[in-house]
């Protein structure tokens, strides 16, 4: 499992950042009132928020980045978000984020699972899980 603890001294370039973090179906949360637009939007909906605490010079972040993003294309029933730890620092720590990754899982804007760490296996799993608390719409 990688997880990042703190910035290394080397910046990589982040001019393909967008592209490469937030694809699929992952909105990237660039400010306060975007997370907030989101979780309002996702407690109508009753999406179930998948929240990615991320950073650009992270390499498992980067490792994990394409799985989240094909994650969001197969649980669409999930809002998948992405946060810069860097670009919203403060907001970051009021989530006591201690290593990157750290993906959230909210409903209705609480917490009901969370994992640290850039652990693919865990991740799915976890997914799997949370998905099974929705109930399923079946017009069979």
């Amino acid at each position: 499992m990688g997880n990042c603890l703190n910035k290394s001294q080397s910046k990589d370039s982040d001019s393909d950042y967008h592209v490469e973090f937030a694809a699929g179906n992952v909105k990237l949360i660039t400010t306060k009132e975007a997370w907030d637009e989101k979780s309002e939007e996702a407690k109508r909906d009753g999406k179930i928020v998948v929240a990615n605490f991320t950073a650009t010079w992270c390499g498992p972040c980067k490792m994990i980045a394409p799985l989240y993003s094909e994650l969001s294309e197969k649980y669409t029933s999930f809002m998948f978000l992405l946060v810069d730890v860097d670009e919203l620092a403060d907001f970051s720590t009021s989530w006591d984020i201690k290593a990157t990754p750290t993906f959230f899982f909210l409903k209705d804007g609480k917490e009901i699972d969370k994992l640290v760490g850039a652990n693919k296996p865990e991740l799915q799993k976890k997914l799997a899980s949370v998905n099974d608390l929705i109930p399923q719409h079946d017009h069979q």
